[in-house]
């Protein structure tokens, strides 16, 4: 297991306040690479899917077919497939960086060629184009992730470096997806959607430049290097099924309820996701004003969410935090229903949108920790792959079917406002199941925490 303690099981371990983060980033360079690198793979994420979706909507795109082409972010769902080959295999030419470093670079390098791709053909070159260009960007962003990710944990020297990285790199991630959510509708208002998108492949250098300032995590590459290759049959077996045997042998049955946890916890973003920037364009607001809000509000929503976030899970432990950040997420999504009952002002809309991000900010940070904590040396890549891919694979298939859903209730007798508003209610309940899930986790007992723990010093 990473170096936290496998206690974070039953819910104990360390958060970080958002000054806290801030003052890391001055002072430590490997804190500052982090926020550099969340920003780095936050960035492709919303331009595969709602930035995409009011790209279309403007196009005159229908709600059906923009919930279908969100479908291309499945690649992060089934990023655990290929996890094993970025684990145990060193790229030609990019692999003289290191194992981490050469797949991070490699994977940037394309998701910048994938979103040229998308700004140079558009939706006017056919939906078929457009979206083979975005699942190409989704692919080498969900492989960009596994390796950011390896490295994240892998280079933290204990448990307390390790939440001062997360919570940096979220903090960096959502900074990414404000510019790709919020900014880039400014310059789309001003400059057309192509070089919007021409701008945002410029910024993956980013990345690039965070990746080659950062080195190799040499502890993990010792331990790596002590496997047996990937290309012999034992080699083969143990890094496809060694990192699902060591996760259930620590954790035993309460693994299995972990991962059911993690599948169902974003439900409710997932499934909204691809109607949020539509909904916006059918409230009539400017992309002006929409990116305007998103960037006051919504980046004061992201910061206090951060910060929030951090202080729930150092005062109440990652899974009392899940609980906590479950609700508000849930609450957050259903909040979209008042602007559809009640009105576009655009005070309701500011106030929708910081209560957004709070409440996602909160989750984001509760859930990154909480599954960054239960890795194992030698695995890293592959069962952090695996927990990402988990809490993706429900949600990224459900929202595929999101504008069948609003145009199916629409099609009852309702009015397209009030189809959005029960639409919104219901993807916010759907995160129930999770909080409660969550509960149980919260009451496991501490003995199979400790035992836990023992494990992992073992493996360590």
């Amino acid at each position: 297991m990473s170096k936290a303690s496998a206690a974070n099981a039953a819910g104990k371990g360390k958060g970080h306040s958002l000054r806290e983060v801030l003052s890391a980033v001055r002072r430590n360079p490997r804190v500052a690479v982090m926020l550099a690198l969340g920003f780095s793979s936050g960035l492709p994420f919303m331009l595969t899917a709602a930035t995409l979706g009011y790209w279309l909507r403007d196009e005159g795109t229908s709600l059906k077919a923009i919930g279908f082409i969100s479908w291309v972010g499945l690649a992060y769902s089934f990023k655990f497939l290929w996890s094993p080959i970025v684990d145990r295999v060193d790229l030609p030419l990019l692999g003289k960086l290191g194992r981490r470093r050469g797949w991070m670079v490699f994977a940037q390098l394309v998701v910048g060629v994938g979103l040229f791709a998308m700004a140079s053909t558009g939706p006017s070159a056919g939906l078929g184009v457009v979206g083979a260009a975005a699942l190409l960007v989704a692919f080498a962003s969900a492989t960009q992730d596994i390796a950011v990710d390896a490295l994240r944990i892998e280079a933290a020297e204990d448990s307390e470096e390790l939440g001062l990285f997360t919570a940096a790199f979220q903090l960096g991630y959502r900074i990414a997806v404000l510019v790709s959510d919020a900014l880039i509708l400014i310059l789309a208002q001003h400059f057309g959607w192509p070089l919007s998108y021409g701008v945002m492949a410029v910024l993956m250098t980013v990345g690039v430049a965070a990746t080659l300032m950062i080195g190799e995590p040499k502890q993990a590459a010792e331990a790596l290097a002590a496997k047996r290759p990937l290309w012999t049959p034992s080699g083969l077996v143990d890094a496809v099924v060694g990192p699902f045997v060591s996760f259930f042998k620590t954790f035993g049955w309460a693994a299995l309820l972990m991962l059911v946890m993690i599948t169902l916890y974003r439900l409710p973003e997932f499934v909204m996701g691809p109607m949020a920037t539509p909904f916006y364009h059918d409230l009539g607001f400017t992309k002006d004003f929409v990116g305007g809000i998103r960037l006051s509000a919504g980046l004061a929503g992201t910061l206090s969410g951060i910060a929030v976030g951090g202080l729930l899970v150092a005062s109440l432990g990652y899974v009392r935090g899940l609980i906590v950040g479950g609700i508000m997420q849930g609450l957050a999504v259903a909040s979209f229903a008042l602007l559809a009952f009640f009105g576009s002002s655009p005070l309701l809309f500011g106030a929708v949108m910081f209560f957004d991000n709070l409440g996602v900010g909160v989750a984001g940070v509760a859930l990154v920790t909480y599954m960054s904590s239960l890795t194992t040396l030698g695995y890293t890549a592959t069962q952090y792959a695996l927990l990402s891919s988990s809490y993706t694979w429900v949600g990224k298939f459900a929202k595929g079917f999101s504008g069948a859903i609003v145009e199916g209730i629409q099609a009852t007798g309702q009015t397209l406002m009030h189809a959005y508003g029960i639409f919104f209610i219901g993807a916010g309940a759907i995160g129930i199941p999770a909080v409660l899930l969550c509960v149980w986790l919260a009451a496991l007992p501490e003995r199979q925490a400790a035992r836990a723990a023992e494990d992992s010093s073992g493996r360590s």
